[in-house]
């Protein structure tokens, strides 16, 4: 059978933006084929935490996707951040994967624990409540990716394939609770 990963990204928020890092990102990966599942992307979502939120759980009901990677632009970092974490007011979910472990030897990657209180936090919470609450087991992280040029491009991508390769192969020292 064949794994199904759903991608998300965003949209543009402010004026200077030409277009939003994340959704470059899942553009440039998704045009290869060389990965052992179905690439689903949900990309441009409306930069609102209720409406980005409904339209990804309706697509997660609708695909059943056995990993979940959001992904945001994040334009003042230089590499690629896993969030650890998301809060809505005191409230405090975090996510199943052990992120220290999947970035073991990526050259672009890092760990955050502070997913920046925006939009992207929101819709992060949002997921990893909506799969706890249905006591649903899939693996969902949030990425966010840094303005995206021809120099870092190569390493950005790689790194990116590699983190949705290795969640494919959903190793239990990955997967932690």
């Amino acid at each position: 059978m064949n794994k199904k990963v759903l991608l998300t990204s965003f949209t543009t928020w402010l004026p200077h933006q030409k277009s939003n890092s994340s959704d470059d990102l899942l553009h440039e990966v998704t045009k290869n084929d060389f990965f052992p599942a179905s690439l689903i992307t949900l990309r441009n979502l409306p930069v609102d935490v209720h409406q980005a939120s409904t339209l990804v759980i309706q697509h997660i009901n609708q695909v059943n996707p056995d990993l979940i990677i959001n992904c945001g632009m994040a334009e003042k970092r230089k590499i690629l951040t896993l969030e650890s974490q998301a809060r809505c007011e005191n409230n405090l979910i975090e996510t199943r994967v052990n992120l220290e472990k999947l970035i073991v030897g990526l050259k672009m990657t890092n760990v955050s624990h502070d997913a920046g209180k925006f939009v992207c936090e929101g819709l992060y919470y949002s997921m990893l409540k909506y799969l706890r609450d249905r006591y649903l087991q899939t693996p969902c992280i949030f990425v966010h990716v840094p303005v995206v040029s021809a120099q870092n491009l190569p390493d950005l991508k790689a790194d990116f394939s590699e983190i949705i390769t290795r969640l494919l192969t959903l190793e239990k020292s990955i997967i932690t609770k």
